[in-house]
């Protein structure tokens, strides 16, 4: 894992976490019934967990493409 990818999954659990507590804060479970969202702390770290892995997946993918790009540039170099 390079510190690219460790900034990606950081940043998306930050921002999972926030997102998270929002949706606490905004629609959340005053019952208690909902095993996620009646409590601010459980549904700030599904939040995270989700978000991390949400930023792990796009780091990949943008990854993929900048290799497939280069790959396909050095290709065009060798051919003319």
């Amino acid at each position: 894992m390079n510190k690219l990818h460790v900034i990606w999954v950081i940043g998306g659990v930050t921002f999972g976490i926030m997102a998270g507590f929002s949706y606490w804060y905004f629609i959340g479970c005053d019952t208690g019934q909902c095993p996620i969202t009646s409590l601010w702390y459980n549904t700030s770290a599904y939040g995270g967990l989700m978000g991390g892995l949400l930023g792990s997946m796009v780091f990949s993918i943008v990854e993929k493409k900048d290799q497939e790009e280069k790959a396909n540039q050095s290709e065009e170099k060798d051919s003319d």
